[in-house]
């Protein structure tokens, strides 16, 4: 079945570099564009950022742009969010995704699968 799951989650400092990732199974991997999205507390989900299936196309939320960068291995089948510079408005559980319609890469509702997520805790 079709399986995604984070890791890499945990307590960082401000100012502090993590990188997350995300293995996938049960699916053609490079045929889906993969999104990460985070969720805190009593907000609503938020666009972090997109990459192509191919790798070559990515897209950012504006709350993240020019901090975190995502990458793909299509032969690992694994997709990665690396985040420097982490601010403790960055805390949240932070969600991979998986997708193939057509539609803005920014929609929660575009993505297929789901992981389980992983918590992300910037103390200042």
């Amino acid at each position: 079945q079709v399986q995604l799951v984070e890791s890499g989650g945990g307590l960082v400092q401000a100012g502090d570099s993590t990188r997350l990732s995300c293995v996938a199974s049960g699916f053609t991997f490079s045929h889906y564009f993969m999104g990460w999205f985070r969720e805190a507390p009593g907000k609503e989900r938020e666009f972090v950022a997109h990459i192509a299936g191919h790798g070559l196309s990515t897209h950012y939320g504006d709350s993240v742009m020019g901090r975190f960068t995502v990458s793909r291995d299509n032969n690992k089948n694994m997709v990665f969010l690396q985040m420097n510079d982490l601010r403790p408005e960055d805390t949240a559980a932070y969600y991979c995704a998986a997708g193939s319609g057509v539609g803005s890469v920014i929609e929660s509702g575009l993505y297929d699968y789901w992981g389980q997520g992983t918590q992300v805790t910037v103390s200042s």
